[in-house]
């Protein structure tokens, strides 16, 4: 049993940085997925690959996977650089620009 401890990566459609604090542990699939002949759906009998766990830390996650012998891989999280500048949008509207805006 293969696990995956990593940080989710921030939504791509907002710049905020929500459900990116924790750290989770993702079991890999032990099997493949089979096709319903029928309905064309894929099905697996692993139910393992349904379980997400939630840690406040990565050292917390690491622990748990020793602790219950679980084979674990860590995937370090690619962090935001922070060349972003202090105004953003709304510094377009303001009463006290530095350089006039049109359109």
């Amino acid at each position: 049993m293969r696990a995956r401890i990593y940080q989710p990566a921030r939504n791509a459609m907002q710049s905020g940085q929500g459900k990116t604090k924790h750290w989770l542990l993702d079991f890999a699939p032990a099997s493949n997925r089979d096709i319903d002949p029928l309905m064309g759906w894929t099905s697996s009998k692993d139910t393992q690959t349904q379980v997400r766990l939630k840690f406040d830390s990565k050292e917390h996650a690491i622990a748990y996977a020793e602790e219950h012998g679980i084979d674990y891989v860590v995937q370090e999280p690619h962090k935001r650089s922070h060349n972003i500048r202090p105004a953003g949008y709304g510094e377009n509207f303001s009463t006290n620009r530095r350089m006039p805006w049109t359109h």
